[in-house]
């Protein structure tokens, strides 16, 4: 057990994170872990910080000693020790913001990814110059160079729908995004023929909520889902106008699920869906 080289990453702060609830769980306090486990108590919250990188043994040791009888969340927390390997995002440190590389480590661990989006296209099926449009239009204005890097992340994210086993996404999309414009009629078009495509990869499923669906409460801003490999270790993010926010307690998943679940049955079927993009692409 040794301090981590680098800032946790997001995966390291929430091994940390769950082995904090499972000792909470048995009110225990970082002291009292900290005697049972053989470590003082700073140890132990700079294990929960994510600062210390903890080995699979000691994993199954601290939950042993917080009696926890859950297997397949111990399976999944140990996947989560060890050394960690630094995606390719951590290139990008030093020029972009932290939310954006906790956002592509978050996808590149996710099993399922689902999106609901209302005004905006979903990230993962952006198109290069829809996503330079929208970048160049950011408040205050981006300098040249942040555009390029944040253009480069955002492609390079969309490798989880091609490479290797590639992710399921689900995204939920509003009509109002559809007709946007954003980039001018050549760019929208080329956006829209670029959804149609993706609709038909086996993994993508894309459907739209039409004008007048119903109430969409909880919906105001992105959502993203990611599914961990149990469902207690699923994320939630939220893109705010200040920051993005990552929310993983059980009210929250629990919660998120359910407004995902309320989109998405307001959604035409993915074929409708495909039709209706089809049809606002030969108007564009």
């Amino acid at each position: 057990m040794a301090p981590t080289k680098y800032p946790p990453t997001v995966r390291q702060r929430r091994l940390g994170a769950e082995l904090r609830r499972l000792r909470e769980r048995t009110d225990l306090s970082a002291t009292d872990a900290g005697r049972l486990f053989g470590a003082s108590q700073s140890r132990v919250s700079s294990i929960e910080a994510g600062r210390y990188a903890v080995s699979a043994d000691r994993v199954r040791h601290l939950a042993s000693l917080y009696n926890c009888a859950d297997q397949a969340l111990i399976d999944a927390l140990v996947e989560m020790t060890g050394r960690q390997t630094r995606g390719w995002w951590e290139q990008q440190r030093e020029v972009l913001p932290a939310g954006l590389l906790d956002l592509a480590e978050l996808e590149h661990h996710a099993t399922l990814v689902r999106v609901a989006t209302m005004i905006h296209m979903p990230g993962l099926l952006q198109t290069r110059d829809h996503a330079r449009a929208l970048f160049d239009s950011t408040v205050p204005p981006l300098p040249p160079h942040a555009v390029e890097h944040r253009l480069s992340h955002r492609i390079k994210r969309q490798g989880i729908l091609h490479e290797g086993k590639p992710t399921p996404l689900t995204a939920i999309i509003h009509e109002a995004a559809l007709r946007m414009g954003l980039g001018g009629p050549a760019v929208a078009r080329a956006q829209l023929q670029h959804l149609i495509e993706m609709s038909e990869r086996e993994n993508v499923t894309i459907v739209v909520v039409p004008f007048g669906a119903g109430p969409l409460h909880g919906s105001g801003h992105p959502i993203d889902y990611f599914g961990g490999s149990v469902p207690q270790l699923d994320t939630v993010e939220l893109d705010t106008d200040h920051a993005t926010v990552l929310l993983d307690s059980e009210a929250h998943l629990m919660k998120y699920r359910s407004v995902l679940d309320r989109l998405e049955s307001y959604a035409l079927k993915p074929a409708a869906s495909r039709e209706l993009i089809y049809r606002i692409e030969q108007h564009t």
